[in-house]
């Protein structure tokens, strides 16, 4: 009996640690990476979304909103390799990017990151930030763009970009989304708001999913200069083909052309040709006699 019970225990043993693995799997081969359906605050975070100052390089009518900042390279990397997937579904990428604020006595931002930010939150120039994301951080000067520092105005729009993240950060933490950036947010098929803090390449697929977005991109065809054109016949929606030229008739078998003859003048009739009066025949020649009288 005794040796029963520890055989059980045994078991008992095996299966939780068993049970346990598998479940460990599970969340963090999986789970973990798993966009949250938002069940509260949806109302509030919705119009935080559609207040702020978004670019967007167009795409298509259903939104989604990534939300970052100019160094975070998961942010940017999302951008480059995620947006073309997204608008090949006519998905709408818009990119909403806010200045951290100084922590512990530190500036977290420099004064061309918050001037950048300051005039794409007031013009949505979708070409400067093309610009900015393309220049590293450290080259980018923001020349021609107005300074933020010591301008009331611009410098409120930086911090209307810092209390957005904030309070965005709040409500999802409250639904139960960390805030890691980039915080991706969109609606599903069925309409419900969902989010992720997508640092991790592997929650990427789980949004592809939900707005049907390919996995990859064909690259399109490059054309050959060499090769020779394909061939349309008329009335496939191509130009009708030249017409040819008019050519002289072809003169039948035998017959003795004039090379001075030209199409335009073999076409008009021409005057018959006099004939000329035919010779009399010759008289015929006396014999001469040789008999003398």
């Amino acid at each position: 009996m005794r040796r029963f019970f520890v055989w059980s225990a045994l078991s008992a043993l095996i299966g939780l640690l068993l049970a346990g693995g598998g479940y460990w799997a599970y969340w963090n081969f999986y789970a973990r990476f798993q966009p949250v359906t938002l069940t509260r605050h949806q109302a509030e975070i919705q119009r935080l979304l559609d207040e702020a100052s978004w670019v967007s390089g167009g795409g298509g009518g259903q939104p989604l909103y990534v939300v970052g900042y100019r160094d975070s390279a998961a942010t940017q990397a999302y951008e480059q390799e995620e947006g073309p997937k997204l608008r090949a579904a006519g998905v709408e990428t818009r990119v909403v990017l806010f200045a951290r604020p100084d922590r512990e006595g530190l500036a977290q931002s420099t004064a061309a990151e918050r001037a950048t930010i300051a005039e794409l939150w007031l013009s949505r120039d979708w070409t400067l930030y093309q610009r900015w994301t393309a220049t590293p951080s450290r080259q980018w000067t923001a020349a021609g763009v107005p300074a933020a520092d010591g301008n009331l105005a611009r410098s409120a729009v930086v911090e209307a970009s810092r209390q957005f993240s904030d309070r965005l950060g709040g409500l999802l933490r409250d639904a139960g989304v960390s805030t890691r950036y980039p915080l991706i947010i969109w609606r599903d098929r069925e309409g419900f708001l969902k989010a992720c803090a997508c640092t991790d390449k592997r929650s990427w697929a789980f949004i592809r999913d939900d707005l049907d977005a390919p996995d990859r991109l064909e690259p399109a065809p490059v054309a050959d200069p060499d090769a020779p054109a394909p061939f349309v016949a008329p009335g496939d929606g191509a130009p009708e083909s030249l017409s040819y030229p008019t050519l002289a008739p072809i003169p039948p078998a035998g017959a003795v052309t004039d090379p001075t003859v030209t199409p335009e003048t073999s076409s008009a009739p021409r005057a018959p040709t006099p004939r000329a009066a035919p010779r009399p025949a010759p008289e015929p020649k006396m014999q001469e006699d040789s008999t003398f009288f």
